[in-house]
């Protein structure tokens, strides 16, 4: 339906409607606003049996409409790195069917033609054998969002950021998370050493961590606490986030079911939301990692260390 149209199915169904009732059609269009021939073909197709849905704008015929082996053909020729221009020649096609070919098959892009990187998964054996860290960069909040409300028109500029530190383990996928107000390399030591000290209570002795190219994880202060903490320092290839795709995987599962789930008013009320959502995430949410189970079941806690620990 197009933003002038008259006549909605509905408004199709009492048209037909008023016609069997015995309205005259004179009547029937100047209630409507429509034009007597437009009654009369509705009220015809209505009595033809084809409904009151529209038809279809596509052509019963296309005599010049390529077979599919042509289209295939030109796939193929694509595929050996062959241009549109130079496919359009050799085909006796038109420059315009061959590009529109290529776009519905998702070829027209060079880049489309370029094998794929093979998935590389890996998982190390036990807990502590490497940590990802990241930073997430949430807005502060003044008031409930347009996420929430769908009023733009209210926003508090200047306000400032939040930075979410996060850490999950790359065997157990147990997360430790904490907000501060800086992304700076001392910042990011004072978190590296509560996540340690965190891994440590659980009985985890943290042997490596993995990072990007951030500007707190290649700082000198950051380098130096980690060959303090005795801790080997990963760092990711350059524009490769997925090297690190745990914590990135973390973060979205954060922003989905912690940071944009409710609505808060205050920034502190997210943040106090977040230590309840991480003892969720740890304790008691299903992991596929974890073969359905949640993640510190990988940790092999015993059974008093557990009930120890979970409060």
């Amino acid at each position: 339906m197009h933003k002038n149209a008259r006549l909605t199915p509905k408004g199709r169904e009492v048209l037909v409607q008023r016609v069997a009732a015995g309205q005259r059609v004179a009547e029937v269009a100047q209630a409507l606003g429509i034009s007597e021939t437009t009654v009369r073909k509705w009220w015809r197709r209505h009595q033809s049996g084809e409904g009151l849905a529209d038809r279809s704008s596509r052509p019963k015929t296309s005599p010049r409409r390529i077979s599919s082996a042509q289209r295939s053909h030109i796939e193929a020729l694509r595929r050996q790195r062959r241009s549109g221009r130079w496919i359009a020649e050799h085909t006796q096609l038109s420059p315009a069917t061959v590009s529109r070919v290529l776009r519905r098959s998702g070829l027209s892009r060079w880049r489309d033609l370029e094998p794929q990187p093979p998935v590389h998964r890996y998982e190390y054996a036990a807990p502590g054998e490497m940590i990802h860290l990241d930073i997430k960069k949430l807005g502060r909040i003044g008031s409930p969002g347009h996420r929430v409300t769908g009023n733009r028109s209210q926003r508090h500029r200047g306000i400032g950021w939040d930075f979410v530190h996060v850490a999950i383990d790359d065997h157990s996928r147990v997360a430790v998370a904490a907000i501060a107000d800086d992304e700076r390399g001392r910042t990011a030591v004072a978190f590296l050493r509560q996540v340690v000290a965190r891994y440590s209570a659980q009985g985890v002795t943290v042997r490596r961590v993995m990072t990007d190219n951030g500007s707190p994880y290649v700082s000198r202060v950051f380098a130096e606490a980690c060959r303090a903490l005795g801790l080997k320092h990963v760092r990711t290839r350059p524009y490769t986030p997925r090297t690190n795709g745990k914590a990135e995987r973390f973060i979205q599962t954060a922003l989905r079911e912690w940071a944009y789930a409710s609505c808060f008013d205050t920034s502190a009320q997210r943040e106090q939301a977040l230590g309840h959502w991480l003892h969720h995430y740890n304790w008691h949410r299903p992991h596929t990692a974890a073969g359905g189970l949640a993640p510190v079941s990988r940790l092999g806690l015993s059974r008093n260390n557990l009930l120890k620990l979970h409060t």
